[in-house]
């Protein structure tokens, strides 16, 4: 564990502030779910909870399907990081954090298909030359839950078909989650 010399008191509500610096760091949004664990020596620790990390397993699955079906990588997120990765070397994505520009896309709650030659990497240190070119939101329970992700590597323009694809796939990794 890391210490930061921060120290915050408990109101007489029981409840504390995390600062701001920390929020923005481990990308902790108002309204975000953290899970409370403690250890066995008496150490509280605040975890950011994924509900789309529960089903990572299906997620994998999906991704496998939906790749092969498509002949196209594909990639599933949480809100933050990649849970699964087919069609592509997955060292180069899984647990990575999205990129700024795919958090943005999450946040519009749209699905997207990429045209004019549009580049959305997956993550900030993309280096393994694929782009998002359709992109679709998991919604459950009207809170955004990560993305499906179709793949091209040439940026290629995709059409409503891989379009199509990814809002399946999505739709039905926000039913798992709910």
């Amino acid at each position: 564990m890391k210490a930061t010399g921060i120290v915050r008191r408990i109101d007489e509500l029981g409840r504390v502030v995390i600062p701001k610096e920390i929020r923005r760091t481990m990308k902790i949004r108002e309204g975000d779910p953290l899970e409370i664990f403690t250890d066995h020596g008496g150490e509280l620790i605040l975890k950011k909870y994924s509900p789309a990390k529960e089903i990572t397993d299906f997620a994998e699955k999906l991704a496998v399907s939906v790749s092969e079906s498509a002949g196209l990588p594909v990639i599933v997120t949480d809100r933050d990081t990649v849970i699964a990765v087919s069609g592509t070397a997955q060292k180069e994505y899984l647990n990575t954090a999205v990129s700024d520009k795919l958090e943005k896309i999450m946040e519009a709650r749209i699905p997207v298909l990429l045209k004019d030659k549009s580049v959305v990497p997956v993550n900030d240190r993309d280096t393994g030359g694929y782009y998002a070119q359709a992109a679709a939101p998991i919604l459950a329970g009207g809170d955004i839950c990560g993305c499906v992700i179709v793949l091209s590597k040439d940026k290629t323009e995709f059409g409503d078909a891989e379009l199509m694809l990814a809002k399946a796939a999505a739709a039905i990794t926000g039913t798992q989650i709910a």
